[in-house]
């Protein structure tokens, strides 16, 4: 499923007539396609449902603000990159937030090991790369390995390790829903176990920069300097100033 966003109309004032000049040359457009399925699993952002542990010195709203802004950071690099499919797995209802250009599923039920397990097995026709909704600081460059044509020669994983002792990115050649299923989640050694787990079964793992989670208020504030652009640390500029 696709959800159409609404861009809206620009107006453009007049401008007088001046000497032609010579028009600048645009960025090249990036491919968009490539042989890898990109994957974001998150939490429809609704208060009192996601980033919980915002809340203090943060309300629920304006935690669940600055959790749409992570998710709208997201969803725009994963939109610009090459990607075979792109497809948002979510917990909730979709809005406004989600691009033109992705299929929305929902998440299975069960631990988030079932549900990363089963986000997988959904799309088990070819190389996959699921990342959260919890990094905004999340860059076109730092997905590129994982996203290049040559991604997969002789590479069949790649891991993301997480500060906290997470990870914020898992990528498979061939998905296999029992790489996931049984590890420990939200703890410090979850990343530890997950890639042990993928060593384990023989598979050839290469690694993406580690990123640090936004689960506190001091996650927040170093993610929105490491990203001064964003929408997340404009959103966070906003509370600081009211």
């Amino acid at each position: 499923m696709s959800v159409p966003y609404d861009r809206g109309t620009v107006a453009v004032s007049p401008r007088p007539t001046a000497a032609p000049t010579a028009a600048p040359i645009p960025d090249p457009i990036p491919d968009p396609t490539g042989p890898t399925t990109l994957l974001v699993i998150a939490k429809e952002p609704v208060p009192g449902r996601v980033k919980t542990r915002l809340t203090p010195p943060y309300s629920p709203g304006q935690a669940a603000a600055l959790a749409e802004a992570a998710l709208r950071d997201t969803l725009d690099v994963v939109s610009r990159a090459p990607a075979r499919r792109r497809v948002l797995v979510l917990d909730g209802r979709p809005g406004p937030w989600v691009p033109a250009g992705f299929e929305v599923l929902p998440q299975a039920g069960g631990g988030l090991d079932e549900r990363l397990a089963a986000a997988f097995a959904a799309h088990a026709d070819g190389p996959t790369l699921l990342i959260g909704m919890d990094t905004p600081q999340v860059t076109a460059d730092l997905l590129a390995p994982a996203l290049a044509p040559d991604a997969w020669r002789e590479c069949d994983a790649w891991f993301g390790p997480a500060r906290d002792g997470g990870f914020w990115a898992l990528g498979l050649a061939a998905p296999d829903p029992a790489l996931l299923r049984g590890v420990p989640m939200s703890t410090a050694h979850t990343g530890a176990v997950q890639r042990a787990r993928l060593t384990a079964a023989g598979l050839r793992v290469r690694d993406l920069p580690r990123l640090r989670d936004v689960d506190t208020a001091a996650d927040a504030i170093s993610v929105a300097r490491q990203a001064p652009g964003s929408r997340f640390a404009a959103r966070l500029a906003g509370f600081a100033a009211s």
